[in-house]
């Protein structure tokens, strides 16, 4: 477990453990960090230094300058977090999209962008609906207490993603198995294989028979990329394992987190019973105290001179999600969890040319998961107490909880 303390032989150690007592919130450590300054170096678990950035100014520079600075995790001196990321980037995972520059990620990103569109994702409305329904009426039916996490929190963005992408929710043991195992040191490149296998036999499927059975934006990529050749199949299949993991895998653990983090505060939750008008802003602020992503790493591919200091080139970068959300210079009393704060975008969807692509989708899935959640269970309460929840708060990558148990 690092501790952010600066140790008598260099910078403090990185990343910082979330509270064993709260792991909906990311450690104050952060914002201390940044308190000489919006940059300071910190260590990384494999001895390298890393520049952490926690000024909004350099964070937005940083994460929009495409030209000196690189997302692609193969740079020599790119800052991984720990072992386990370093297995998720040698599986393959990080080979297309959240992983590549331009100007191959503006090509792939333009392949799957208008599936992503304001009008696109408002279409999905009554499907999000109906699923959000469904799992409720499931969360009810597994009687009391019931775990929140795997009878609400997975099923609804994975169901949601199947529909996008035209994978099949009956298959989704398929992937959901494998795509849990990816974030396990020893299992990742097992998990990979099994991927990549499922999503070969369902694209050859497709194929075989186009227009049959679910569609999406998979029926989409092989007819307009696949076929005319400006796609390999390998590089299809990539894309669609990075779509269904991140797009799934994130909403849940924002829903779980969030629904943890309003239990926690019940002024916060009876707030929102009261007036749900204030879902959007509640959706806003969860993000933000959340940060479920606490860094988004980077490295210099040139010289980088920044208010706070110069960046050299090869030297690894992580900008702080964590520290800027809680940065009072960006957000007014920011250790406050207040769902009537005057919605404000956070960097929980990163900035620039790499920000999100799903975030529309993410944001209308959460805002229908909340609403429907207060709805239908306005009593909502915890099951077990915060610090018994078993969760990943000690390893610095995704934040999770893995189960969270309530009644009503």
């Amino acid at each position: 477990m690092n501790d952010s303390a600066a140790s008598a032989d260099g910078p403090p150690s990185f990343p910082i453990s979330r509270p064993a007592t709260c792991p909906y919130r990311p450690s104050t450590r952060h914002t201390r960090l940044g308190e000489s300054g919006p940059m300071t170096k910190v260590r990384l678990y494999n001895g390298r230094d890393a520049w952490l950035v926690t000024g909004a100014a350099q964070a937005r520079a940083v994460l929009s300058d495409y030209r000196r600075v690189s997302i692609r995790p193969q740079h020599g001196n790119y800052p991984l977090l720990n072992e386990e990321f370093e297995k998720v980037v040698d599986s393959g995972y990080a080979d297309v999209l959240f992983g590549v520059d331009p100007p191959e990620h503006t090509r792939q990103r333009q392949t799957i962008m208008p599936s992503f569109t304001m009008r696109r994702t408002a279409e999905l409305r009554d499907d999000i609906q109906r699923i959000v329904d469904d799992s409720l009426d499931d969360l009810v039916r597994s009687g009391k207490p019931a775990d929140l996490v795997t009878r609400f929190a997975q099923p609804v963005p994975s169901m949601v993603m199947s529909l996008v992408l035209g994978v099949p929710y009956e298959d989704h043991e398929e992937f959901e198995t494998p795509a849990h195992k990816l974030f396990v040191p020893e299992l990742a490149d097992e998990a990979t294989t099994e991927l990549m296998a499922y999503l070969d036999r369902l694209i050859a499927r497709k194929e075989r028979d186009p227009g049959a059975g679910a569609t999406g934006l998979i029926d989409d990529l092989i007819v307009d990329q696949l076929h005319p050749g400006k796609m390999s199949r390998d590089e299809l299949a990539h894309i669609a394992m990075s779509m269904l993991v991140a797009g799934t895998d994130t909403t849940t653990n924002v829903i779980s987190l969030g629904t943890l983090a309003l239990l926690d505060h019940p002024e916060q939750w009876q707030a929102l019973r009261d007036d749900l008008d204030l879902v959007p802003a509640a959706v806003e602020e969860i993000l933000r105290y959340v940060s479920l992503v606490e860094v988004f790493a980077r490295v210099a591919v040139e010289d980088i001179e920044l208010d706070g200091g110069v960046i050299r080139a090869g030297e690894g970068i992580l900008v702080s999600c964590a520290g800027v959300n809680f940065d009072p210079r960006f957000t007014d009393s920011p250790d406050a969890f207040d769902i009537r704060r005057p919605p404000r975008p956070s960097f929980s969807f990163s900035h620039g040319i790499h920000r999100c692509p799903g975030d529309n989708l993410a944001r209308l899935e959460l805002e229908i998961a909340f609403r429907r959640l207060v709805e239908r269970f306005p009593d909502l309460r915890s099951a077990v107490p915060t610090e018994e929840l078993p969760s990943n708060n000690t390893d610095g990558t995704l934040q999770r909880l893995y189960e969270l148990p309530v009644t009503w």
